[in-house]
This record gives C-alpha cells, sequence and structure tokens, in this order.
C-alpha cells in the first residue's frame, strides 16, 4: 500500500469522542470541483402580471438580459464526496452575492413596470355615454367632452344638445348625453313654422316646444316616435267662439280648423243666402265673435233715363253772345237690375248687379256766334236795331200773354218767372204789358246776349 499523505492523530477524548465514526478527529479532506454548478433556485421576488403589451415586452426583455449576464456553470465531470455535499448545503443557507447580483436587475425591471403601470391606469377613465337614450359604459383616455365624442364618432351640429357642454373635462365616472335635433314643420292654430326638438316623440315635442296639449287636435299618435329627418306636424289648440243667430248666443271651446266647421259644431243651419260676418273657410280665434246673418232677397229691375250731352260749334256769322241750336238733345234710356236684401230683417240699400242701354242718347248740337258786335250797340247795351219783333213771333208767336204747356215760361219772350223778377219784372211776365216785356228783354240781352233764346235767338 502506499503511504498515507498525513500522519494519524488520536483523538484526545478517546474512541466515541467528538471524532469521526471511526473514533479519531481526523481531517478528512472534501474534494470539491471547482467547475460545479450552482443549482440553487433564485428566490422569488413575488408575482408579476403584465398589464399590457408594452410592459410585457419590457419583462422579456429584462429577464433575458439577466441571464445573458449570469451563464449557467457547465455541467461537473463526477459526483461531489459526502463532504462536498455538507459544504454545498452550508453554502446554501448563506446568503450569496451572486444571488443578490440576481435580484437586482429583476427588481428594478418590476419597479419600472409598476410606475408605467400606474401612469397607464391613471389616465384611464369609466364613462358613461347615452346618445339619443342609448346608454353604454366605456373606458377612454380623453381629456374632455369634444375629444371624447371625436374618438367614438359622433357629430354633432347646431340643434343638437351635448351635456355637459363640449370642451369640459372628463373625470372617472362622468355622465355625458347626447340628444340629436329633429325638425318639426309645426301648422299651429293656422300659423305654419319649423321648430326644433331633442324629444324623440310628438309628445315630448309638444311638451318642449310649450304647446298646450290639453283639447288640442294633433294630426298624428302623441306617442308617435320621431325621426332624425323630422315630420309634419299640425296642431289647433281648444279656443273659446261665441256665435250669435235667431236673437241667440252660444259659446263653445272647439278646436275646429274653420268658422263653418265651429257653427256647424253650434248646431246651426245656414240655408239660402244665409251668411257669416266673417269668412266660412277662415281659421276661428280664441274669443271670437261669429254672426250668423239670416238673408231674403229678391231683384228688381228699373229703367233710367240716360242724360245727353251738348256739343258746341263756334259760328263767326252770329254775333258774340248768340247761341243757337241745330239740333236738340234726347235722352236715352237704361235698364238696370238691383238686388234687393233684408238682413236679420233689416232692408239694406239696394246693390246694383246687371245693366242693359236700351236706347242711347243723342247729343245736342249748338252754334255759338263769334262775330263782333256794332259798335254803338257794344257802347249803349240796349239791343237797338235788332229784330225783337221776329225773336217775339219766334217764341210765342208775338202774343204777349202766351205761356207754354207746362206753364213755367210766359209772355213774348218767354220768361220763366225768375229770370223775370231777377230783371226787376214783377208778377208774372205774360201779365206786363208788350212794352215791359221788351224792356226786360233787352235788359236780359245786355247781360247774356241771345244764349237765353237757343233756338230763336238767331232771328235777332
Amino acid at each position: 500500500m502506499s503511504k498515507a499523505p498525513y500522519e494519524p492523530y488520536e483523538d484526545p477524548y478517546g474512541p466515541g469522542g467528538a471524532g469521526d465514526a471511526h473514533g479519531s478527529w481526523g481531517y478528512e479532506p472534501t474534494v470539491v470541483a471547482l467547475d460545479a454548478p450552482w443549482s440553487e433556485p433564485v428566490e422569488s421576488v413575488g408575482p408579476f402580471e403584465p398589464v399590457g403589451r408594452v410592459e410585457a415586452q419590457a419583462y422579456a426583455t429584462a429577464t433575458a438580459r439577466t441571464e445573458t449576464a449570469l451563464p449557467r456553470q457547465a455541467t461537473p465531470p463526477r459526483q461531489a464526496t459526502p463532504g462536498a455535499r455538507r459544504a454545498a448545503r452550508r453554502k446554501k443557507r448563506d446568503p450569496r452575492p451572486d444571488t443578490l447580483r440576481r435580484l437586482v436587475p429583476q427588481a428594478l425591471v418590476v419597479a419600472f413596470l409598476a410606475g408605467g403601470t400606474s401612469a397607464f391606469v391613471a389616465n384611464d377613465k369609466a364613462v358613461h355615454l347615452s346618445i339619443d337614450g342609448k346608454e353604454r359604459t366605456l373606458h377612454t383616455f380623453a381629456d374632455d367632452v369634444t375629444e371624447l365624442l371625436a374618438d367614438e364618432g359622433v357629430d354633432v351640429g347646431d340643434h343638437d344638445l351635448v351635456a355637459p357642454a363640449p370642451g369640459t373635462a372628463l373625470a372617472d365616472g362622468d355622465e355625458v348625453a347626447v340628444r340629436y335635433g329633429r325638425p318639426v314643420r309645426l301648422t299651429l292654430d293656422g300659423q305654419r313654422r319649423e321648430v326644433w326638438t331633442t324629444a324623440r316623440t310628438v309628445a315630448g315635442a309638444l311638451d318642449q316646444i310649450g304647446v298646450r296639449a290639453e283639447g288640442a287636435y294633433v294630426s298624428t299618435s302623441r306617442s308617435r316616435a320621431i325621426g332624425r329627418h323630422g315630420l309634419e306636424l299640425a296642431v289647433r289648440t281648444e279656443r273659446s267662439v261665441t256665435i250669435m243667430a235667431d236673437g241667440q248666443r252660444r259659446t263653445l271651446r272647439t278646436n275646429a280648423a274653420t268658422v263653418g266647421e265651429a257653427v256647424d259644431e253650434a248646431g246651426i243651419t245656414l240655408r239660402g243666402q244665409d251668411t257669416l260676418s266673417v269668412a266660412r273657410d277662415s281659421f276661428p280665434r280664441d274669443g271670437q265673435t261669429i254672426t250668423v246673418m239670416r238673408v231674403t232677397g229678391r231683384k228688381e229691375v228699373r229703367e233710367e233715363p240716360v242724360p245727353y250731352e251738348t256739343e258746341r260749334t263756334r259760328d263767326d256769322s252770329l254775333f258774340e253772345g248768340t247761341e243757337v241750336v241745330t239740333r236738340a238733345g234726347e235722352t236715352g234710356l237704361r235698364r238696370v237690375t238691383y238686388a234687393l236684401r233684408t238682413v236679420n230683417g233689416v232692408r239694406q240699400k239696394p246693390r246694383r248687379i246687371a245693366d242693359e242701354l236700351i236706347r242711347a242718347p243723342r247729343a245736342q248740337l249748338v252754334r255759338v256766334g263769334t262775330k263782333p258786335r256794332p259798335a254803338e250797340e257794344t257802347g249803349s247795351g240796349s239791343g237797338s236795331g235788332l229784330n225783337w219783333g221776329a225773336l217775339a213771333q219766334c217764341e210765342s208767336g208775338g202774343r204777349p200773354g202766351a205761356t207754354d204747356p207746362s206753364g213755367t215760361y210766359g209772355g213774348l219772350y218767354q220768361f220763366d218767372t225768375r229770370t223775370w223778377q231777377s230783371l226787376g219784372g214783377s208778377g208774372r211776365p205774360q201779365d206786363a204789358s208788350a212794352a215791359e216785356q221788351t224792356y226786360r228783354a233787352k235788359k236780359l240781352y245786355a247781360r247774356r246776349g241771345a244764349t237765353p233764346w237757343p233756338h230763336c235767338g238767331a232771328r235777332l
């Protein structure tokens, strides 16, 4: 046998003392391979669960870097002795610098990811969004209402309602409501206009517009939904109308569309030419009084004269102031039809409804003298030198007491009483002497020339 590498050492305590199992305190060298692997597991730093894709990628990268920096040892070529195993156990119980080096990078990665996750979670908000009554809860990173609506693709116009208002900052748990505006082409009590409403039903729209719906006529069901395109709506509110007929007064509440409908509702019947104080198809206003007029009538035809016109022609063969009628005028005749009405027992003014010309009038032709008179006649104005006898013969046949058939004109020159007295005469002209009549005739001639004798003045 080969020599032992060391001398045996006597155990001072004897066999069975503190030495080894063989009774010696000798040192048994333990062979430990320097390339033996460190097989103890790294202590856990607690569970980590990445919040999102970014955090997961960061965690995977940090782990790969740690494993690259600390490579594993090669597999040992032989089994360790019992002493080597005991030393390994003692080493496992002691803290090791290599373990600390492994834990520090992982802790840094966890701390980094935890901080990023906290910021990420802090910006996320749970918001309740209601669009035209359809509600949902969503998570958003939007800072305000405007950004939220843009992210969700919600377009709003001038007539839409957004609460809270666009631009308002958002916080976790906020509620945002959007109600779209709808056009309503409203005919209210005969007046047409267009209004906008955010209500989704006809009843809601009437309440929002402020229309008194109690007792009103509505052209469609009040529960009908209003689409985004709107609708046509006719509303007639209840009104108080008073109707006067046949001496009686009736007041009723109605939502009639016309005055005629209101009269029918009152149980009043119109007959024949009966009419109303206002147009039958007009809209009845609140507080309006309507009078029923009972009309009776007939037609009456009358013949009326048509006056003739006078046409004057200048004639230089006649002295100035002389007019001669060459053709007497004739009046025409017209047939006129009138409507005679009695309204509620009161006779009305006749109304002309037809006009027919039966005979046309014939104009009167008159010659007007323009010839200057002799100087002595012009200066004296006495009418001397004129043929008064010829004038008297033409007017009265030369009889001083003559009168016309009507008794209006009398004497040689056929004066009417009014003209005779204006010349200073008294009584009747036919009762005066022939000389006085001629005197008065010359006086009249000095004033008016031969005009007073249109037919016979040319005889002078």
